[in-house]
């Protein structure tokens, strides 16, 4: 029997820059990156926007390589920032569309991916989609308590990625995701590490406020008596002491460089500054993973180590030495949205997994309270 070929169109927004990509199935026809002047954005007051502008600009680009929209199955966007959601893909719809207008867990460009997915599919009588979003809340309701009842341990990470590798590696496994337990370590600019149970995130530290390793421009956790101190001495506002540690925290703050490239090479050249602070974000990425191997009771299938740094032959070497008592390391390299959003999209479309719907205001007390 011949296998059914759905054609999907994937739409990841960033600050300056639009992705796109043509999948057939799992294959990509297209894929390439929009790049936004700078001046032009800034003629819109809010992210949103900004959409009708980048539609035509995908739109134009579609034309321009010779892409036939009446072909295509679905649409699938990046999600935004939407209430805590379980993870899976999402069929769009007016709750969805409310929130991520009025950017309801804060203003971001990946909020524009929805609604862009939303206006080209709905001309094309077509579903839309989006998958996964950094608000994906698994957390066990022991996982979110924290030692001061004011604050509440909450779920931000690189969710997409983290749950399209998890999936990959139990194929090459010969198992289901959902019957496996993996830590997932996304190492990118933020780094996160996840504790998949059985297909959900049940623990991940909250790679966005800081929490967990420090990375190239975060710094992670950090000692809280030292921060009040620092927060209340005076000499720096808000906003300065929030850019230290989302932005200018990690090798940012201690090298001036985010570029792990660079940072080998500072090492390379006798650099025992840069040698410390390289090999310390390595050792508290191992830390972290022990700590989400604590959280599955030792009893894990495999560690997963994906994002851009695990390209660096000796960063991933040094997290290895640390932890491959735990299980057998499987290094995943890089990230790829679009491929990740269509994988989403498929496996709706080919029935392998049911679309979900998103309940905005009417979600049960307890997701709300997520």
């Amino acid at each position: 029997m011949q296998e059914q070929k759905f054609r999907i169109l994937t739409i990841n927004p960033g600050s300056t820059s639009t992705k796109i990509g043509v999948f057939e199935n799992e294959r990509p026809l297209l894929e390439k990156t929009i790049r936004h002047d700078a001046e032009t954005l800034r003629q819109y007051k809010t992210i949103i926007d900004q959409y009708e502008f980048r539609k035509q600009t995908i739109l134009a680009a579609l034309d321009e390589e010779g892409i036939n929209l009446s072909k295509l199955s679905a649409v699938c966007g990046r999600g935004g920032l939407l209430r805590p959601i379980e993870g899976g893909t999402y069929r769009v719809n007016e709750a969805m569309l409310e929130d991520l207008r009025r950017g309801y867990s804060g203003q971001h460009a990946s909020n524009l991916g929805g609604i862009l997915a939303h206006e080209i599919a709905s001309a094309l009588n077509i579903p839309a989609f989006i998958v996964d979003p950094v608000v994906v809340d698994e957390l066990e309701p022991i996982a979110r308590v924290s030692g001061f009842p004011l604050i509440e341990r909450r779920s931000i990470f690189h969710a997409l990625n983290q749950k399209a590798v998890a999936r990959r590696v139990a194929r090459q496994l010969g198992k289901r995701y959902d019957e496996l337990n993996l830590i997932v370590a996304h190492m990118g600019g933020g780094i996160t590490v996840g504790a998949h149970k059985q297909g959900r995130v049940v623990d991940v530290n909250n790679g966005l406020d800081g929490e967990g390793p420090f990375s190239p421009e975060r710094a992670g956790t950090v000692p809280a008596g030292d921060l009040v101190a620092l927060c209340f001495s005076g000499e720096y506002y808000r906003d300065e002491i929030m850019s230290m540690l989302v932005g200018r925290g990690g090798l940012v703050g201690h090298l001036g460089t985010n570029d792990a490239v660079k940072v080998e090479k500072m090492i390379e050249a006798g650099d025992e500054q840069a040698k410390l602070v390289y090999e310390a974000m390595a050792y508290q990425v191992a830390k972290e993973i022990g700590a989400a191997s604590a959280v599955l009771a030792g009893k894990v299938d495999a560690i997963v180590l994906t994002g851009g740094l695990a390209y660096g032959k000796s960063f991933v070497e040094q997290i290895i030495r640390r932890v491959q008592w735990i299980a057998d390391v499987i290094v995943h390299p890089g990230e790829n949205e679009l491929q990740a959003l269509a994988e989403g999209a498929l496996r709706v479309l080919c029935g392998e997994e049911e679309e979900k719907t998103y309940l905005g205001e009417a979600a049960s007390p307890v997701l709300a309270r997520r």
